[in-house]
């Protein structure tokens, strides 16, 4: 049945409802912006009101920008982190003993540690759950199929991936792990000893250079200073292995009295919190809460003043065997030298005579003067020996007087 055309004179009566609101122009010039008229531009201009070209050209825009990315497919770049192989050691964590676990060995971020960025954090996090989540694990049909149960309820990793990704996204809590990385404490347990130079002594930048830039890390001062002294017009170090040759003097000594001075006041925020000690489990007591504190500071404490100790032997050993010391002593000697011998050139000549005759007169009046103290010795050892006998003879009168009178 076909609805009959309307009458050209028809209009539309006016609405009487009271809930609909009277629309009007706005005042004011509307400007023609936004994403919005941006899209309606580009559907009537460029692709003529058709909504499918529309459609189409967005799509191919889209997946243009993906691949431009880095991800062909379409997928997120995953920053290749999260992927390390899993041992059967990693797997029998134990999340109630977290404060042990290797936190970046957890989350696949063995390679990086410590300059791991929050985006590769999120991206291995997302990656370890996606693995290791329990409803993974019980969708997994493939495991079904082959008859082995791996709902087991078991999420025991789970919960370390979920610890790990806790303190490692919390900035205070990583620097406490970062403190006390188990990995950095097997490259301090690495360092070289005074023993280790007295016999057949290793290259002082290689040996040294790297054991500096680990510590750096725990530096509240930044840029530190390195080891190596920078080439002119290169940022790079030099490639000596002493890191002499190719410097001016003034320059390398400026440099190494930079640096030590650096690492001898040395302001490092490394901290020992990660390794304080709880409170009993199912103590209430306030006593053994504030005893469990004052242990924890003094632990704390301790360990620090080891650890100041520690970079301070570091950087003892290396200026006691660095190359630099004694070449800048020895180019300071030469120099010393050579001022002396310039001063003593400009008064040679005429100089000369005058100089060895002052000193002839010098030991002559040294002799004279001597002579004169051994005259004026005796002269008064018999002045004295005089006074001595006279007053002997005068007791002897004084008693021989007495004897008379008697």
């Amino acid at each position: 049945m076909a609805i009959p055309a309307l009458p050209a004179d028809y209009s539309p009566p006016a609405s009487t409802s009271k809930l609909t609101p009277f629309i009007t122009q706005p005042k004011g010039k509307l400007i023609q912006a936004g994403p919005a008229f941006l899209g309606h531009i580009r559907l009537t201009r460029h692709h003529d009101g058709d909504f499918k070209k529309y459609d189409a050209a967005t799509a191919k825009e889209r997946e243009q920008a993906l691949a431009a990315s880095g991800s062909g497919n379409g997928e997120e770049d995953d920053l290749g982190v999260g992927d390390e192989s899993e041992d059967e050691t990693l797997l029998s964590l134990d999340p109630k003993e977290w404060k042990k676990q290797d936190h970046y060995r957890v989350l696949g971020l063995s390679h990086l540690r410590w300059t791991a960025t929050p985006a590769q954090i999120k991206i291995a996090h997302r990656k370890k759950v996606l693995r290791h989540h329990p409803d993974k694990k019980a969708s997994d049909t493939t495991a079904t199929a082959l008859g082995l149960n791996l709902n087991t309820n078991d999420d025991a990793f789970f919960k370390c991936i979920q610890k790990a990704h806790e303190v490692l996204t919390n900035t205070e809590r990583r620097r406490q792990f970062d403190s006390v990385d188990p990995a950095f404490l097997e490259e301090v347990d690495e360092v070289p000893g005074a023993s280790d130079f007295k016999t057949k002594p290793p290259p002082f930048l290689p040996t040294f250079a790297p054991i500096f830039e680990r510590e750096a890390r725990f530096s509240r001062i930044q840029p530190v200073p390195k080891l190596a002294v920078p080439v002119e017009g290169d940022a790079k170090p030099s490639g000596d292995p002493n890191d002499i040759k190719g410097h001016e003097f003034p320059t390398l000594k400026a440099h190494v009295e930079a640096f030590y001075d650096f690492w001898y006041n040395f302001d490092s925020w490394r901290s020992f919190e990660w390794l304080d000690k709880e409170v009993n489990e199912g103590s209430d007591s306030r006593d053994d809460k504030r005893y469990t504190e004052k242990k924890n500071k003094s632990e704390r404490a301790r360990r620090k003043r080891e650890d100041i100790a520690r970079v301070r032997g570091i950087v003892d050993l290396c200026l006691s065997v660095d190359p630099r010391i004694k070449h800048i002593k020895l180019q300071e000697k030469e120099a010393r030298e050579a001022k002396k011998a310039a001063g003593a050139g400009k008064k040679g000549g005429a100089l000369a005579a005058p100089a060895a005759k002052s000193k002839k007169e010098e030991e002559e009046e040294k002799a004279k003067k001597e002579e004169e103290e051994k005259a004026a010795k005796a002269e008064a050892k018999k002045a004295k020996a005089a006074a001595a006998n006279a007053a002997k003879k005068a007791r002897r009168a004084q008693r021989a007087a007495e004897e008379e009178g008697a």
